[in-house]
């Protein structure tokens, strides 16, 4: 039962401007990622609420998870925070979160074994 607990991978996911995510995956695979996912939406945050004409428009974004190795986080992290101008407020976000279980890459935990 326990062959399923995940010690060794943590999910990052990095929300960022309508046409950056390309960036975003680019460096994140140079720096020991195997891919990652992109999903689209629309920002609600403070830097993202802008009036046209009286009127609210919210800008697009994307979103991309990463299944990142934790030994490669730091590096990975450093990658995409540097890609995506993640320093400059307006940009981007960037956070990791812990990955209790996985199922669907054994081809990446065979690897580790």
């Amino acid at each position: 039962m326990n062959e399923h607990l995940n010690l060794n991978h943590k999910l990052l996911v990095t929300i960022v401007k309508k046409g950056v995510a390309s960036k975003i995956v680019t460096a994140s695979k140079a720096a020991g990622a195997e891919g990652g996912t992109i999903i689209y939406g629309k920002g609600t945050g403070i830097h993202e609420m802008k009036t046209f004409f009286g009127i609210t428009v919210e800008h697009d974004k994307e979103m991309i998870i990463t299944l990142m190795p934790t030994e490669k986080m730091e590096q990975i992290i450093q990658a995409i925070e540097k890609a995506g101008k993640l320093s400059t407020p307006g940009n981007g976000i960037g956070f990791v979160i812990d990955v209790q279980r996985i199922a669907g890459i054994a081809h990446l935990l065979k690897a580790q074994s």
